[in-house]
């Protein structure tokens, strides 16, 4: 079953359940799909639905702290709930061993000795680890390596 299908049965089960949260944050997804699709006439795989699910995680986490900022913790916490719902649908991420193990070996590959390889190094741990860990932890396990 692909992850389109999925989400579909997972919002029919919201509906049926009355699970607003979920439901509007499978609708939400769907709608960044579908944009897309009509957008580009194509139709998007599993990893191009993860990478729009991550871009729409990333966007309320930014919605949430300048929501925390304006102290609406009402506001806060529907962004939060939706951030919840849409890591059901990403690949397990991996913790912070398996991406240091991870780092070491790619550091190792590419040959990086200090923070100015940090591109290389980049590089290809985003194309390893693309949909099980975010850019943001990468960069800063790359720092605690090199730095």
């Amino acid at each position: 079953m692909s992850l389109k299908e999925k989400l579909n049965e997972d919002l029919k089960q919201a509906m049926r359940d009355k699970e607003v949260v979920k439901r509007d944050s499978i609708r939400a997804i769907n709608t960044m799909v579908k944009q897309v699709e009509v957008d580009e006439r194509r139709v998007l795989d599993d990893a191009e639905v993860i990478k729009l699910i991550q871009r729409g995680i990333k966007q309320r986490e930014e919605a949430i702290s300048q929501y925390s900022a304006a102290e609406r913790d009402d506001l806060v916490q529907k962004e939060q709930d939706q951030v919840d719902v849409f890591m059901q649908y990403l690949p397990k991420q991996l913790s912070d061993d398996e991406l240091e193990t991870g780092m070491k070996e790619i550091i190792s590959e590419v040959g990086a000795t200090s923070l100015k390889d940090m591109g290389k190094v980049m590089g290809a741990a985003s194309k390893k680890f693309a949909g099980v860990a975010d850019g943001k932890r990468i960069n800063e396990m790359v720092k605690k390596l090199l730095g």
